[in-house]
């Protein structure tokens, strides 16, 4: 007979909820027959009622009531947001239990703080689906490359605005109608002034800087913009130039010690792999001394693969049950690590004056 490993889901929103459904399917003895142990729904933490949901009895208002329980050994944290989120991470990281978040704003800003205190507590702190939705991409850059030094982490880190520019790119649409149609799919939020303004691409990049070059780069220090402003005339533009438009987060190292780092809407050449990247897929690009050039590439929206990605993290919880896994990386304080856009950039100017980068190649 396996060990069950209880599991508290915070949050009952469209991750928590899928996270929540896939705990309590059959888990086909995967980590039973691996670990031991296999992971259950222990409880969920949300202050609305779902009288209709199948776990409804596992129900509580109360973190501190969930927290006192001691058969709860991994929390999934997935509401977003810092204020709430952090309190409850902190807390039961302290306490000695496993947190997984898919929560980009809190690893973005607190990290450092937060692993060095699960490296503490020797439990951890896990955070795979906080970048990229479905695809892995934490644990190839924290394992993957360990003997490797990774120079260079670029990507398409938002699903919702690649959708936006494909469906302008493609269809002719215009830019309010592309987004519509996202809303409708379920792959835009009601309010997606984080996804347009470039904020989300923003926290992402900073968190695989942070885990490719080893301290923690601030997302209040990284120049971030967004695509509001691209209208059909700059993607005709960028066409005849033989590029298409992609929101980009890239991170280099300089030889001075400084991070470039920056969030843009970018010219890519066709040749590029990333105007492969459609719709709402994400892909990373990572270039190490030895390995040379990494493309990741996979959905970077929905329930389904975000949620996959936080039982991939309490899957490694409840193998790493009684040791600490966690990556850990400097904390930088105040000091500015990101020095800007990148050195020697080269720019295409538009007719309504504005300007656009070209990506290196």
């Amino acid at each position: 007979m396996s060990e069950r490993v209880r599991v508290a889901v915070l949050g009952h929103g469209v991750v928590g909820r899928g996270v929540a459904e896939l705990l309590t399917r059959p888990q086909n003895g995967v980590a039973a027959a691996k670990f031991g142990r296999e992971p259950e729904l222990g409880a969920v933490l949300d202050i609305r009622d779902f009288p209709d949901a199948p776990y409804s009895r596992l129900f509580a208002r109360s973190f501190d009531d969930i927290l006192a329980d001691e058969s709860i050994a991994v929390f999934a944290e997935t509401i977003g947001g810092v204020r709430a989120a952090y309190d409850y991470t902190k807390r039961a990281l302290a306490a000695g239990r496993h947190v997984v978040t898919s929560n980009k704003e809190l690893v973005s800003t607190h990290g450092a703080s937060l692993l060095r205190l699960a490296r503490e507590r020797n439990v951890n702190y896990m955070f795979e689906a906080s970048v990229g939705g479905g695809i892995p991409v934490i644990r190839p850059l924290a394992r993957s490359f360990a003997a490797d030094r990774i120079t260079a982490v670029s990507g398409i880190l938002n699903g919702t605005t690649n959708f936006v520019l494909t469906k302008m790119a493609e269809d002719g649409r215009s830019m309010l109608a592309a987004l519509d149609e996202a809303r409708e799919r379920g792959y835009a939020e009601a309010d997606p002034s984080d996804d347009m303004e470039g904020k989300d691409t923003c926290r992402k990049i900073a968190i695989l800087a942070s885990l490719a070059f080893g301290r923690h780069i601030y997302p209040k220090y990284i120049p971030t913009f967004g695509i509001s402003y691209i209208t059909a005339a700059h993607i005709a533009q960028a066409a005849a130039l033989g590029c298409a438009i992609k929101l980009l987060g890239r991170a280099g190292l300089r030889e001075d010690g400084l991070t470039d780092i920056i969030t843009a809407p970018f010219l890519v050449p066709f040749s590029h792999p990333f105007c492969a990247v459609r719709d709402v897929y994400n892909a990373v690009f990572i270039t190490a001394d030895r390995a040379g050039d990494v493309m990741l590439y996979g959905r970077g929206a929905g329930r389904e693969p975000t949620a996959s990605a936080v039982l991939a993290d309490i899957y490694d919880c409840v193998r790493h049950i009684a040791q600490s896994v966690s990556v850990l990386w400097e904390d930088t304080k105040a000091d500015i690590t990101a020095a800007g856009a990148p050195d020697g950039a080269r720019y295409a100017e538009f007719p309504d004056g504005s300007k656009m980068r070209y990506l290196p190649t």
